[in-house]
């Protein structure tokens, strides 16, 4: 059975999934002190922001949900700190 090995397979631009996950940690950091400052960006932004790269775009998404962001849904596109309720 053939199976796809993640560090070989070429995804946008010839890179490799970890490669393109390690783009979307990066991303996902500089992301997050915009969001603090801004308060909230847009998925377009964040897509231009990753040079319309799906993986990096989805991924970045994934880590900015993991790190408490609420990364909003298909009525209200956008990404803003979630705020905790008591």
């Amino acid at each position: 059975m053939d199976s796809c090995d993640t560090k070989t397979r070429a995804y946008k631009n010839g890179k490799t999934f970890d490669q393109c996950k390690k783009i979307a940690e990066e991303t996902n950091h500089q992301l997050q002190k915009i969001i603090d400052q801004k308060e909230k960006i847009t998925w377009n932004e964040l897509l231009e922001k990753v040079d319309h790269d799906e993986l990096v775009y989805k991924l970045t998404l994934k880590f900015l949900r993991l790190d408490g962001y609420d990364i909003g849904n298909n009525k209200r596109p956008e990404i803003k700190k979630q705020i905790l309720e008591s």
